[in-house]
């Protein structure tokens, strides 16, 4: 599988919820740096993406930049939106708030599978639509 169609399945598979591809899409060895910690394999991704869709219903991803390739490294930027259910701690949206907010992602290929992950995302921005900023 080339490296672009293994992106668009983490972003329009994974991320909706279909992990039946995951062991396909990820090594076993796969390393995911999200900004406060660090995700092993490919169960280690669905944990964390579990946990994110727990907040939202209604998700929907749109590639806006990319995705760029160079060699065994992808980059994209993306924009995420989705209603907020609650549960995030501070957070003063009502349930059904419809929030976005954008971000990048870098990948590393090994072996036909996307093996490391780095992503810059705007947390702040999500948070201050949520109301658990000032803003």
């Amino acid at each position: 599988m080339d490296i672009e169609t293994l992106y668009r399945r983490w972003l329009f598979e994974v991320w909706y919820g279909d992990y039946s591809g995951v062991a396909d899409i990820f090594t076993p060895g796969f390393v995911g740096h999200w900004p406060s910690l660090d995700v092993h394999g490919p169960q280690g991704v669905v944990d964390q993406i579990e946990q994110s869709r727990h907040f939202f219903d209604d998700i929907e991803n749109t590639l806006d930049v990319g995705p760029l390739i160079d060699g065994d490294l992808i980059a994209a930027r993306w924009t995420f939106r989705g209603s907020y259910r609650e549960g995030i701690p501070g957070a003063t949206a009502a349930p059904g708030t419809r929030i976005a907010f954008a971000g990048q992602d870098i990948f590393r290929a090994e072996g036909g599978r996307l093996a490391e992950y780095w992503v810059v995302s705007d947390g702040l921005g999500m948070m201050e639509s949520l109301g658990a900023l000032g803003g």
